[in-house]
Order: C-alpha cells, then structure tokens, then sequence
C-alpha cells in the first residue's frame, strides 16, 4: 500500500514540476531576524532607535524587532511599510517621491494598508522579491529608508537596492 502511495506523489511532484510553476526562494525566520537586527544596529550606530517588520512574499509578517522607547504607532508603520514596499516591489520613499510628482501615484495613499512613508524596501534573492523591510521611528523617512538599505548591504543573502 506504501509503494503505490509513493509512486502516486512523485508523479504528482513530476508533474508540478512539469507544468512549469516557477521554483522562487523562499524568506526564512533566520533570514528575516538577520536583515531586522542588521537595521536596529544601523540605526543605532546613528543614535536612532526604531522597529523594524519583515513581511515574506505573502504579506505574512515573520519578523518584529522593536528598540526600547519607539512609540507604539511605529510599530504598525513598519509593517505597513514592509506590506507597501513588496506590494509595489519599490522602496516607499521612492513612491512618497513619486506620489508627490504625479497625481495618478498619490491615488495609491488612498488604499488602506499601503503607506508611502521613507522605510520599506523590497528583499530580492536571485532576482525574485522574497519579501520586505519596513522601518520606522528613526527620525523621519529619509532615516528610516538608509537603516533599511544598510540592512541589506548587511546581510549577502539580499541583493542591493537599485539606485533610484
């Protein structure tokens, strides 16, 4: 019974495999506490103090890590800027930029979890958006975002972000 159950889920792998979904990498725990405390220290060594969320491809928040005294509307901020900046696949201080220039972008201040505030930024692997970074409580948005990207200069497993 063992053996034909067996034989029955390779054929099914063989076949996903066959229909060509894609194979993207995935956003681990201990990648996403990295890249968060790679933040916290980057802010710190600025005398900024902030939190930082980490969101995988999904959405789904997997890492929180939050300096003592940030006020407690940072923490949401955060989250929403690491929804924003994967939802979007661009860094939010580039969409605030953007929204301020073009009345079609500032639309997207109107949905309810997208915040286009300096902080988030996307987390490429290979290519593909794995997941995102949302800081905040640094002193404002232009803080916020160059905690992020020294996140990501922190940690090899996460490409840079382009230049805007």
């Amino acid at each position: 019974m063992i053996k034909p159950a067996l034989a029955l889920g390779a054929a099914l792998l063989a076949n996903t495999a066959a229909a060509g979904l894609p194979q993207l990498p995935d956003l681990s725990l201990d990648a996403a506490n990295r890249v968060a405390a790679a933040a916290i220290a980057a802010c710190r060594a600025q005398g900024r103090t902030v939190v930082v969320s980490v969101v995988d491809r999904g959405g789904n928040l997997v890492a929180v890590q939050r300096g003592d005294g940030v006020g407690p509307h940072n923490t949401e901020a955060s989250r929403r800027k690491a929804y924003t900046a994967l939802s979007t696949r661009n860094a939010t201080l580039d969409l605030a930029r953007n929204a301020a220039l073009d009345p079609d972008a500032r639309n997207l201040a109107n949905l309810p979890e997208l915040l286009l505030l300096g902080g988030g930024v996307p987390l490429r692997s290979d290519g593909a958006v794995v997941g995102a970074i949302g800081v905040a409580g640094g002193g404002g948005a232009v803080n916020d975002h160059a905690c992020a990207v020294a996140a990501l200069a922190a940690v090899p497993a996460f490409e840079r972000p382009r230049a805007p």
